[in-house]
């Protein structure tokens, strides 16, 4: 089983290098966090935090964005696309069952991520560390943030993946893909925003809105990064986000996302008629 799951890995590692979805995902993620980092220059004296703490901060904002976006363009065309091809129906011919082959893509998949992830914020990282002074709990803070944006970016391959397989063609996977990452990443906030703003500090406010942002993979990970750091969270303006939760919600809901989805997509996938 294992031998097979890093045989279609290892081919879609190769079609993801041929694709060239691993370069340009890396110099999205280069390009941005490099901006950031240096837009973010400015305010550090203010804060009295270093640099790197601020770059980070921003970095975090930006993956709860740019993670999932990456994660559901590559993931749209997983089954979809190859469905159209043709392309499905020959790999399901050979001697590997359809978890196996979703794990496979799964692996090879986040492994492309977590290398523009490290690539990308390790970089920024780097020259936020060269520009000014780095403490051991900003390294740690920064290392923190690579881990846990490959973890939002599998839960958003895995919903990818579902998506994908529930579509009858790769314009149709797309156009979820684009759906999903709208109301989970920017319509949940905004729509917890005004109900917030219509309880004015209420039940809902104290006790309900804390899980609600735990139950949402974007939120989930934003809360994890900036609730583990008080520098972090005075550099991001959340310094109060986390407060009513245990300290391993926001992880757990992290974790729980990629499992969630792999089980969607897996239960998806086989009613997929190649």
């Amino acid at each position: 089983m294992i031998t097979r799951i890093l045989a279609v890995a290892a081919t879609e590692a190769r079609i993801a290098l041929r694709n060239r979805w691993v370069f340009v995902a890396t110099l999205i993620m280069v390009l941005f966090a490099l901006a950031l980092t240096f837009a973010g220059s400015a305010p550090t004296g203010t804060l009295g935090v270093d640099l790197l703490t601020v770059a980070v901060a921003s970095m975090t904002t930006l993956s709860v964005y740019l993670a999932p976006l990456l994660a559901l363009m590559i993931a749209f065309d997983a089954v979809a696309g190859e469905a159209e091809r043709g392309s499905l129906a020959l790999l399901l011919s050979y001697p590997v069952s359809r978890a196996e082959l979703l794990l496979g893509k799964f692996l090879a998949h986040t492994g492309a991520l977590a290398f523009a992830m490290t690539v990308g914020f390790g970089t920024a990282g780097a020259v936020a560390a060269a520009m000014g002074d780095a403490s051991g709990e900003s390294l740690i803070a920064l290392l923190r943030l690579i881990v846990t944006s490959v973890i939002l970016g599998a839960g958003f391959l895995a919903i990818g993946y579902a998506l994908s397989a529930l579509s009858g063609s790769a314009t149709v996977a797309a156009g979820l893909a684009a759906g999903a990452w709208l109301v989970l990443v920017v319509l949940y906030d905004l729509g917890l925003l005004g109900a917030v703003v219509l309880d004015a500090g209420g039940t809902f406010t104290q006790r309900v809105f804390p899980w609600l942002m735990m139950a949402n993979p974007a939120d989930a990970f934003r809360l994890w990064n900036f609730a583990a750091s008080e520098n972090l969270a005075l550099a991001s303006g959340m310094a109060g986000a986390a407060k009513g939760l245990p300290v391993w919600a926001a992880p757990l809901s992290a974790l729980l996302w990629p499992l969630i989805g792999l089980g969607l997509a897996r239960l998806a996938l086989a009613r997929v008629e190649p």
